[in-house]
């Protein structure tokens, strides 16, 4: 045809990088953001089912990633000897990968708008009129309204007998606003039993934080890991998180979460605590670690009824999502919980995301 020049079909590799792409990102989750480590793994993989083919290699795909901004390679000794490590970009986009991943069904809505049951002088409109009362805004009137009930009450044309009773207001809802810390368990059952945890963990937080900061962004999201001791990690260290040889100190992953909280001005605040384990660690007063991971310690025990208590007090509510089924673990959970009197959900891996996120929403209310 004139005017047209036609060339060999190049649209298949890039859909293959992007099939590629989904896969490494999901097993840089799995490998805590070591990106040789997962090309190892996708090379295995090319190699039994064949992901590639001769016009688009996995040598390809890794020169894909770097010229759009994924990888860099960062040289680690004098011989020039390197490795590729991921960059902001590539922490995002796993970020957003698990938000699509356990979040995905969600419908988009305005940035930060947290609906509560009440009504009134709030931030948005919510289509709903009332009668003008005295101390609504002006800038609260409907017009429309108004002169439709000018209409009604005086007759068509008599706008100029439009008064108060005819002034008519459009509702509004509030957006509250929630400051929420999620605590991850990084001890050592975290991978026991033949079981990964830490994975799922780490994707739905990954999952949260996005979601928060895209779609919430006048919330804020803390996350912190306890394990024989506790520590706040930022957000764009999520992929790389690992679980240590350590014991579980939950008094202290939770004297942290009310110290970050106390901090907060948002009125709405909550605790998310993410664990498969008995509180078996805790830090004396002279820095020495008291430990016992056998059975139920009453003295560790009695101290993490003491903060979920204060918790209540400072009406901070703390949502456990035990992620084990032991009886004896699931009736701590229990008097934890009525000691807080926040809630407990005792859940596999595979609907851990739906369940926090479903709490989340619940959650997002404002105390008037």
């Amino acid at each position: 045809m004139i005017g047209f020049q036609f060339s060999n079909y190049t649209g298949a590799p890039e859909q293959l990088f992007d099939k590629l792409f989904n896969l490494f990102k999901e097993l840089l989750t799995h490998t805590s953001g070591d990106v040789d480590e997962a090309l190892d793994w996708m090379k295995k993989l090319d190699d039994e089912y064949n992901l590639t083919n001769y016009e688009y290699t996995l040598d390809d795909f890794i020169e894909d990633l770097k010229k759009k901004g994924y990888v860099r390679e960062e040289v680690e000794n004098p011989d020039g000897e390197g490795r590729l490590s991921l960059t902001a970009k590539a922490e995002q986009a796993i970020r957003q990968a698990a938000l699509d991943q356990i979040f995905g069904k969600l419908k988009k809505s305005g940035k930060g708008n947290h609906k509560t049951p009440y009504t009134g002088s709030g931030d948005e409109t919510n289509g709903e009129f009332r009668p003008f009362q005295f101390g609504d805004k002006p800038e609260r009137i409907s017009i429309t309204e108004s002169f439709k009930n000018a209409q009604v009450n005086h007759g068509i044309g008599n706008f100029n007998q439009l008064n108060e009773n005819d002034l008519v207001v459009e509702d509004q809802d509030y957006k509250a606003q929630m400051s929420t810390v999620l605590m991850i368990d990084i001890s050592h059952s975290m991978i026991l039993y033949g079981e990964d945890r830490i994975t799922p963990a780490k994707k739905v937080a990954m999952a949260l934080s996005e979601l928060i900061t895209t779609r919430y962004p006048k919330d804020t999201l803390d996350i912190l890991t306890f394990g024989d001791d506790a520590a706040p990690i930022a957000i764009k260290d999520l992929p790389y998180l690992k679980v240590g040889p350590y014991h579980t100190n939950t008094v202290a992953g939770l004297d942290l979460a009310l110290d970050i909280l106390r901090r907060k001005k948002n009125a709405n605040k909550q605790i998310f605590m993410i664990t498969d384990g008995k509180p078996s660690c805790l830090r004396e007063r002279d820095g020495s670690f008291y430990k016992n991971s056998f059975g139920l310690d009453p003295y560790i025990v009695g101290k993490c009824y003491q903060r979920a208590a204060t918790a209540r007090r400072l009406k901070i509510p703390i949502t456990t999502f035990m992620i084990a089924s032991d009886p004896y673990l699931q009736q701590f959970v229990d008097e934890f919980t009525q000691a807080n009197q926040g809630k407990a959900f005792y859940t596999g891996l595979k609907g851990l995301g739906e369940l926090i996120f479903q709490d989340y929403n619940k959650n997002r209310k404002k105390r008037l």
